[in-house]
């Protein structure tokens, strides 16, 4: 079995594929904590405690792999895993076998969130692959039809943008993510949706467009992230959520890196 981990900015996702050959292995285990500051022994007891919980001992596990943005949670992370559950895991990065070349001017300033998400696009929807991360950062990743990282597009995630509005205008309500009736606001609290969630899938498919274009071929699009659904839903680029493509594309490059042994 082969433990997973994607520490982003505000939250870490962890899982467990019982399986971690390209093909598949099914996710047995998947929780998702906050990103807060814990020790190295409040990391592992939580990864026990997450194994427990699911009739699954430390020893179980064959592997591990984590991708990080957040150094200092990285180590920490890191750390709890080799001294409770005796697993050195592996940390993603350009340096390791990714199946694809990484062309960018600075490879190694690539994040590791982003490698993953590639390499799980390309093997699970084939070349050229665009894909979208909709989390506390927007990250639009792409693979060209030679299975070359070529890079993408950065920009502030919905829930950034969402807290600065907030904290910056004393006077506007917070409000849900979710799509409102009309683009035209009848109220405070729907324009403030419209603006948002109408704003940024706008945001998403022009940058989309303007990379297929560049492209010069058709590409598959595929979202992820905690706010994938709700663009996805009004979105005309993106055609496929994929909850699980970081996991996915952890557990392809732990394969690649082990033999084939996860």
């Amino acid at each position: 079995m082969l433990l997973v981990l994607d520490i982003g900015n505000t939250n870490i996702s962890i899982g467990v594929f019982s399986d971690g050959a390209p093909a598949g292995g099914c996710l047995a285990v998947h929780a998702r904590f906050s990103s807060i500051d814990r020790t190295s022994d409040e990391a592992g007891l939580l990864l026990e405690s997450l194994l427990h919980s699911h009739g699954l001992a430390p020893g179980a596990l064959d592997g591990a792999i984590l991708c990080s943005v957040v150094p200092r949670l990285e180590a920490v992370w890191r750390n709890g895993i080799r001294e409770y559950l005796g697993l050195s895991p592996l940390v993603v990065s350009n340096r390791l076998d990714l199946g694809m070349k990484v062309d960018m001017d600075i490879p190694g300033e690539v994040g590791a969130d982003r490698l993953a998400n590639a390499v799980g696009a390309a093997e699970k929807y084939g070349r050229p692959v665009v894909a979208v991360d909709l989390g506390t950062a927007i990250n639009i990743d792409v693979v060209s039809q030679d299975g070359t990282y070529i890079g993408g597009a950065i920009a502030p995630g919905l829930y950034t943008s969402v807290q600065t509005l907030f904290s910056s205008t004393a006077k506007l309500p917070q409000v849900a993510l979710e799509a409102p009736p009309r683009v035209i606001g009848r109220n405070t609290i729907n324009a403030i949706q419209s603006g948002i969630v109408y704003g940024y899938t706008g945001l998403v498919d022009e940058l989309v467009s303007r990379i297929i274009g560049e492209l010069g071929v058709s590409a598959a699009v595929v979202a992820t992230g905690g706010h994938a659904e709700i663009l996805a839903a009004e979105s005309r680029t993106i055609k496929t959520v994929d909850h699980w493509l970081t996991l996915d594309g952890l557990r392809i490059i732990y394969w690649r890196n082990n033999a084939g042994n996860g």
